[in-house]
């Protein structure tokens, strides 16, 4: 067999989750090479136990120590009244000495290069960066990683890597290797914002997507059998596809899990350092992931694992629809109840003490589970026995599922690798010896941080005449590394002649070291820190007086609702349709219309009638077709959904949409001096508060605010047409049931919600209910809110023009805001409700 050396393989960093102290040992004696955690604010887990300001002193000299990078969570939106608060904590990160932050917010990126020269960013998943231009952004942000949307495939991962090497773009690359997968889009799902007031973008995810829906199409529920979560995919493991990830050239692996327990840190990290470890000493080619290791994959936490969207897109696969919550390992089914005791057809090795549950295909209910007592083997099947009363055997049946979810003999195990005194999980060092008979013996060492130190014997070297020191009885003395973070591992001698020295003198030597390399690697790191800087000396922007008069914008997904709106008297519309190619009609249609038109004089109060067209949201590599297609329409401008299309459209009149994520005066800045857009559409993430706070902090003439709307709340990879409505993986192969079939999905409470796909085939669901922010409209105007955009889903022609009309007449004062809300309510029942501008 072919060794692989280290210098012709490259093994990334494995960065493991940390949400407490207790995580954090258990990474870094399981082999962690770095741990992300979060602090009590600004970080995308605020469930998680966190930590706190004043722990990371002590946090980063134990980490700095044990040779592992720290890097903290400033992965969510940051509203305008946060900037002050945000800025003191970023002080203290940079002052702390933490390795980098991982960051969502464009204006956060600004501030900390604004604060610090040198402090290393890295962009978060939050970032939604799927393609080349998304690293160059990041680039031009100053971020010195990126971490690749979950939804990349190792294929696009690779061309990614080839695009920005040719750009001459290049930045080390991140991607999560095992754990939770969100089913939306990280940064674009807008699903709890919605449904319940708690932002994903803020760190407060509900968790929609575990959850029970039916499936409805063309008015009709789909008979689905027992699959009901079509939101949940399998948990990502990307185990058996390492080497692949590894010759791609990522540069760190991630592992998902800082709401998790220390046991699953500790398991899941020991099973991907043994890995990569297995990588180095083998030949890459030959790597296979063992069988024992899937065992405990599944035992940390599992809804069933998968290699994710790393071999590409089976959408039969991903989601497989059965439960949404944990399971563990699949142990076999129920074949016969009798007398307490249940007779299993047995698929993977059970023992007394393990927990397991009974699935009997409602994973929504109780269901019953315990541990065992007793497993007696029968035939081709084992009897299993339990405690009296711990389970009501009326609620378990004959073929029910049997899942392990608890093993105590492995969970002791686990909590033995990072619960001792002593360090478990050791660093390399490398120790030469210099010296000449009558001087002093010199030993040098070196960490793998560049730490290096020098101690001398306080004896002189003597001549030996009978036993002098080998070069293996030296190895061996300063090799005693037991109970320190250090192994020994390479040795060389450059003593000449046959020497002597005391053991007690060797010994003492090697404590130096330890002491010496301990205090180097436990010292802070000294990042540049502008102590006087403000996020307002970023703010380029100046407010200009304009005559307030608002105009609202139409947003349609049909020509249908197209040819209503040009009956309406709107001067500026959007069309997002799923077929781009729909684009031609739909300027050919709106120019007829205007050149056909009377009174089209333009003034700063009537500006030209203008058609824009949208692209889709998220833009992949090989995907600049779609963005052809757009282009090919014609229209008068573009609304802006990610970085591809800043850098496609950038020639033609452009609208940010809020997809960008525009939550701060900072961000705003930064979208419109760099890239010259019209206007900015604030972040789906404010409420009314907060949008006041972005409109008089930054000049309230360059936004639009969406005042009603279906909200979008899961943007996803993962395509429902294809996966419940076809046998096809993909959509080379499914159908396209997305065009012919009117879907939505009905939650718990008989909400129906709209699901329609797109060109690059990504789904969209969109609230069933309409949302309105027509009681802040006054109240927006007064600060010089100029541009409000209303958006259509699946209305009908009459219900669009009702709905234009009753807004034309809150903006003429014919009425207010809250009886429009009632107005539209009885009109057309679309239950429209305040949603995610009122205060919650």
């Amino acid at each position: 067999m072919t060794s692989i050396s280290t210098p012709t393989l490259k093994i990334p960093e494995l960065l493991a989750p940390a949400g407490n102290w207790e995580c954090a040992q258990a990474a870094v004696e399981n082999g962690a090479d770095a741990i992300y955690f979060g602090l009590e604010k600004f970080n995308a887990r605020i469930r998680a136990e966190n930590f706190t300001e004043a722990d990371l002193p002590e946090l980063m000299e134990f980490l700095h120590l044990r040779g592992v990078k720290g890097y903290i969570t400033l992965n969510t939106l940051i509203f305008p009244q946060e900037l002050t608060e945000a800025q003191q904590y970023l002080k203290t990160i940079i002052s702390a000495g933490v390795d980098a932050v991982i960051v969502q917010d464009v204006g956060i990126c600004r501030l900390i290069r604004h604060l610090s020269p040198d402090f290393p960013i890295h962009a978060s998943t939050q970032m939604t960066i799927t393609s080349a231009a998304g690293v160059e952004f990041a680039k031009s942000l100053g971020c010195q990683l990126v971490v690749l949307a979950r939804e990349c495939s190792i294929k696009e991962i690779n061309k990614i890597q080839q695009q920005i090497s040719q750009k001459n773009t290049s930045l080390p690359l991140e991607v999560f290797v095992h754990g939770a997968l969100c089913v939306a889009y990280s940064g674009q799902c807008l699903t709890s914002e919605a449904l319940g007031g708690r932002s994903a973008n803020r760190g407060e995810c509900a968790q929609a997507c575990r959850m029970p829906y039916d499936l409805i199409a063309d008015g009709e529920v789909v008979n689905l059998g027992n699959r009901k979560y079509l939101l949940s995919p399998q948990d990502l493991a990307g185990l058996e596809v390492l080497p692949e990830l590894v010759k791609s050239g990522v540069t760190s692996l991630k592992i998902e899990g800082r709401l998790k327990a220390p046991e699953y840190v500790a398991n899941v990290t020991r099973v991907y350092r043994q890995a990569l470890n297995q990588l180095l000493e083998t030949n890459i080619e030959t790597f296979s992931s063992r069988e024992k290791d899937q065992y405990k994959l599944e035992m940390a936490f599992s809804r069933g694992l998968y290699t994710g969207w790393f071999e590409g897109i089976n959408n039969q696969e991903l989601v497989h629809g059965r439960f949404g919550k944990k399971r563990g390992v699949y142990l076999g089914e129920v074949t016969r109840i009798r007398n307490a005791e249940i007779t299993v057809k047995l698929e993977a090795p059970v023992k007394p003490g393990d927990g397991i549950v009974f699935d009997c295909g409602h994973p929504e209910t109780k269901e019953e589970g315990g541990r065992i007592y007793a497993v007696i083997p029968n035939g081709q099947d084992v009897i299993l026995t339990f405690g009296r009363n711990d389970l009501n055997f009326h609620n378990i049946h004959i073929g029910d599922k049997v899942w392990k979810t608890n093993d105590p003999e492995l969970d002791k195990q686990i909590r033995q690798s990072y619960t001792g005194e002593y360090p478990q999980f050791t660093r390399p060092i490398n120790i030469e010896v210099h010296g000449e008979i009558g001087e002093k013996l010199i030993a040098i060492s070196r960490d793998q941080s560049w730490n290096i130190v020098q101690v001398e014997s306080e004896i002189l070297i003597a001549e030996a005449h009978t036993k002098p020191l080998s070069t293996e009885r030296l190895k061996e003395q300063f090799g005693r590394l037991g109970n320190t973070p250090f192994h020994l591992d390479t040795f060389i001698n450059n003593l000449n002649g046959n020497i002597m020295l005391p053991v007690s003198e060797l010994n003492r030597m090697r404590r130096e070291i330890v002491s010496k390399l301990e205090e180097l690697r436990s010292r802070p790191k000294l990042w540049e820190l502008n102590h006087q800087g403000k996020w307002q000396d970023l703010i380029s922007a100046k407010s200009t007086q304009i005559p307030a008069s608002a105009s609202l914008i139409v947003l349609v997904r049909n020509i249908e609702q197209l040819q209503a709106v040009l009956t309406a008297d709107i001067k500026t519309i959007y069309c997002e349709f799923e077929d781009p190619r729909n684009y031609k009609e739909a300027v050919k249609i709106f120019r007829e219309w205007k050149d056909s038109s009377i009174n089209l004089v333009p003034s700063p109060q009537s500006p030209v009638p203008s058609i824009f067209v949208a692209p889709p949201r998220i833009t992949k590599p090989g995907e600049t077709w779609i963005l052809k297609q757009v282009l090919a329409s014609q229209a008068d401008g573009y609304l802006i959904r990610n970085y591809d299309q800043l850098e496609y459209f950038a020639n033609e009149r452009c609208v940010g949409d809020f997809s960008l994520n525009i939550a701060n005066p900072l961000t705003a800045d930064y979208f419109q001096q760099r890239f010259n857009l019209e206007r900015l559409t604030a972040s789906y993430d404010l409420n009314i508060n907060q949008l006041e706070d972005l409109i008089t902090n930054y000049p309230a003439q360059n936004f639009e605010v969406t005042i009603h709307q279906h909200i979008p709340m899961f943007h996803m990879e993962h395509c429902v047409f294809c996966a419940f409505l076809s046998e096809g993986t993909d959509y080379t192969n499914c159908g396209r049931p997305c065009d012919t079939q009117a879907v939505t999905i009905r939650d718990r409470v008989g909400s129906e919600h709209i699901l329609k796909a797109d060109a690059g085939c990504r789904n969209t669901v969109y609230n069933a209910t309409a949302q309105t922010g027509a009681e802040y409209v006054e109240r927006l105007i007064s600060l010089g809110l100029q541009h409000l955009r209303i958006e259509f889903v699946s209305e009908t022609p009459e219900q669009v023009e009702k709905t234009i009309h009753s807004y034309q007449k809150l903006l003429q004062g014919e009425i207010i805001g809250s009886q429009l809300w009632r107005e539209l309510k009885l009109q057309n029942q679309l239950g429209v409700t305040r949603g995610a501008l009122g205060i919650m």
